[in-house]
């Protein structure tokens, strides 16, 4: 009998690339997206997964909903992957940012823990649990103190502890992924990856002009989520839970970073990158690397992008859209002539 697999937040991108992994390894996957006002662009990293899938909406505010679904499913494995993952927005809806992503674990772990409580449970964690706590050869963590500098990462730590609290007060199988930046094609347009690589590519074909960014000095431990959701898999393959900080154990600035991308378009992004202080967090966090040592020898986990092969990945994938966006005006306007 097949494996049955619920995942929170399947329509984000490690959301997507979760359940893409799970078909491959033949479970059964349902999942939940948040319903909006535009459910055209809701399930666009799903849409050719939509025939092999069980979607509904639901929100992890809603713990009866949550454990209506849980009690008709009874998954094997959990995955709470939904959240309000943007921290520089965390500044500007602080409250939402808390109850979605503390109270939301709270919600799913009580509706796990009545619905179906043999299952295991993946909670995902973040690096911007630490903060400012770095230990004293450069690296962060699963025994680093944690210091979150938003109120993204203040949520996440209530989420991991309450994750830990449920381990040990019931005897649930379940887990924390403490996972670094990690980033694709289908990472969020507001996120400095895909905003940094798009305007590149918009500018190699002069579609913009210039790309707004906020601290061009901090450093980020950056992965590709395909990569990551393999480890968040690992983890629930394990006999006993636990708690995993995954990364890529290299870390890069913005600056680095956009020295990469235009650099491979031909370009030099000092004639068009200017910093815009709007987009600079009230207290920045500068410095992220993780050391994934202990998912790495526990459960064997390695990295398959480093990242030159994640920026190639999204700018060819950019410019593959824009380039068809381009040809398909270009038809439009002679067809209308």
């Amino acid at each position: 009998m097949s494996k049955k697999a619920f995942i929170t937040g399947i329509a984000g991108q490690d959301g997507s690339y979760l359940a893409e992994y799970l078909l491959e390894l033949g479970y059964e996957v349902y999942g939940i997206v948040r319903r909006n006002s535009t459910p055209e662009h809701q399930e666009s990293r799903i849409d050719h997964i939509s025939d092999k899938i069980n979607t509904y909406y639901g929100d992890l505010l809603d713990q009866g909903g949550l454990q209506r679904l849980l009690d008709d499913i009874q998954p094997d494995e959990i995955y709470n992957i939904a959240a309000q993952s943007h921290v520089r927005i965390s500044f500007d809806i602080p409250q939402f940012t808390v109850q979605t992503n503390a109270i939301g674990v709270l919600n799913i772990l009580e509706a796990y823990k009545r619905s179906c409580p043999n299952a295991k449970f993946y909670q995902a964690s973040s690096s911007e649990m630490f903060g400012l706590s770095v230990d004293e050869d450069n690296s962060q963590r699963e025994t680093t103190p944690m210091n979150p500098v938003s109120p993204y990462g203040c949520s996440k730590v209530f989420g991991y502890n309450i994750v830990r609290n449920y381990r040990r007060a019931y005897g649930l199988h379940a887990t924390n992924g403490i996972l670094f930046n990690h980033e694709s094609p289908r990472r969020g347009s507001n996120f400095v990856t895909n905003k940094v690589v798009k305007a590149a590519a918009r500018i190699k074909l002069g579609l913009q002009d210039k790309l707004e960014l906020g601290n061009m000095d901090s450093y980020r431990d950056w992965g590709h989520s395909y990569d990551y959701v393999r480890a968040m898999h690992l983890m629930l393959q394990n006999d006993e839970p636990g708690d995993w900080v995954v990364a890529t154990g290299k870390t890069h600035s913005v600056r680095e970073m956009c020295d990469y991308v235009f650099e491979k378009l031909g370009l030099d992004y000092k004639k068009y990158v200017i910093q815009n202080p709007k987009y600079m967090r009230p207290e920045e966090l500068p410095y992220l690397k993780g050391d994934s040592s202990k998912i790495r020898n526990e459960l064997g986990w390695s990295p398959k992008y480093s990242f030159n092969m994640l920026m190639d990945e999204m700018i060819e994938h950019w410019l593959n859209v824009y380039q068809k966006i381009d040809y398909e005006t270009k038809c439009s306007i002679l067809d209308r002539n």
